[in-house]
């Protein structure tokens, strides 16, 4: 399962950061930075970048921990 979020992670980042960088272009007709953000921060394809992340946190997050508790249990001298 961990995996599979990781996966989704990933490609839901990459695809909201080929947007956020496809919606650059914006500058160059006169929006300022605030308005660049305030558009961005609305747009569906954009809000994939930080489900990507939170996703991507979540699946890594869930993995350490059981890495963590194998650390734990496991003893090298008894």
């Amino acid at each position: 399962m961990h995996i599979l979020r990781i996966l989704f992670g990933i490609f839901f980042m990459s695809v909201g950061l080929f947007f956020i960088l496809l919606y650059t272009n914006l500058f160059s007709i006169g929006y300022s930075f605030t308005l660049f953000v305030h558009f961005i921060s609305r747009r569906i394809e954009c809000l994939l970048f930080l489900i990507g992340v939170i996703l991507l946190v979540s699946g890594i997050g869930g993995n350490c921990k059981n890495v963590l508790r194998l650390r734990r249990s496991f003893k090298l001298w008894k």
